[in-house]
């Protein structure tokens, strides 16, 4: 091999060595998810509750503030997530926009157009609520006409109201699923994004809500793995809860429990969700932070078998 050969090949093997330490493509990199959940320390400023989060190792959180903060507070719980790399997941707007008394109807229109302004001006991943519900008398439960044409045109029609009202970008408004209301499965899911067909219409998932059968409950990892397959590029956020099955009744009763507890496939729930950069996985319903801290060391456990941090 001549002198000038010999430089040109070591100048290759050297570029080569150097594309590979810098090329995110050939980075060895371990799939992450961000969870998150309520936050029992009380704080008054912003680096208070950065505190607090941080203490959980959460690297995702509920909105830190209500309706009506002031522009000034707002910015600054902004600024400080994005310090300390925290995803503001969700600003809630539970209330029932289609109620069927016209003065609670109104009301949770308002409050759902405030919460997507908040979630908007803040940062956060997304604005949720349930499409509501025909029940005279409990906001988000089961009634004959939940599921009708009609009540499907008049979720599209007020969701587009709610998003036109706000107009927001950076933020999505999205749904929760249910079992008696719209969204009660992916199919309806793919429904209303096609009906509503708005840039700013987003996916919440929670794939326990959807959990309506015997067939589902013991297939929940195919359903799951559905969700992600369909809906994945829309999904802003995700819950996670678990559920079982009453055993000596004649008839299937469903009931929510902590994550670790049911049947949930956490091992499919977390793969695919940590396909998805940067979406938010939420606990929630529990009762004491005792119970939230078991239901991390769980999720987090599932997630060291599967080689994903959280």
């Amino acid at each position: 091999m001549d002198r000038r050969t010999f430089h040109k090949k070591a100048l290759i093997a050297t570029a080569a060595v150097g594309f590979a330490s810098v090329n995110p493509l050939k980075a060895s990199t371990k799939a992450s998810i961000r969870l998150g959940g309520p936050i029992y320390q009380k704080y008054t400023n912003p680096d208070a509750w950065i505190a607090a989060v941080k203490a959980k190792g959460y690297r995702a959180a509920y909105c830190p503030i209500g309706l009506g903060a002031s522009l000034d507070e707002i910015r600054a719980y902004e600024l400080a997530a994005k310090k300390a790399d925290v995803v503001i997941a969700e600003v809630g707007a539970w209330s029932n926009p289609i109620s069927p008394d016209a003065n609670m109807a109104r009301e949770a229109f308002e409050k759902c157009v405030n919460s997507l302004a908040l979630a908007d001006e803040i940062g956060a991943n997304c604005c949720v609520n349930i499409s509501g519900s025909k029940n005279p008398t409990h906001w988000a439960g089961p009634h004959p006409e939940n599921l009708t044409k009609e009540t499907f045109d008049e979720v599209v029609e007020v969701t587009r109201k709610i998003i036109d009202s706000v107009k927001p970008t950076r933020t999505h408004f999205t749904i929760e699923q249910m079992p008696w209301a719209f969204p009660d499965s992916v199919d309806t899911y793919l429904d209303l994004i096609k009906a509503i067909e708005h840039p700013s219409f987003g996916v919440h998932m929670d794939p326990m809500n959807l959990i309506v059968s015997p067939r589902l409950f013991y297939g929940n990892a195919a359903l799951i793995k559905d969700c992600f397959k369909r809906l994945g590029p829309h999904i802003r956020s995700c819950h996670a809860k678990d559920i079982v099955i009453k055993e000596d009744y004649y008839m299937p009763q469903f009931t929510e429990v902590a994550p670790g507890k049911g049947v949930m496939d956490y091992g499919m729930f977390l793969t695919e969700l940590s396909k998805l950069p940067n979406i938010p996985l939420m606990m929630e319903h529990l009762k004491t932070e005792a119970e939230y801290d078991e239901a991390a060391a769980h999720i987090r456990s599932i997630g060291a078998k599967n080689a994903i941090e959280l």
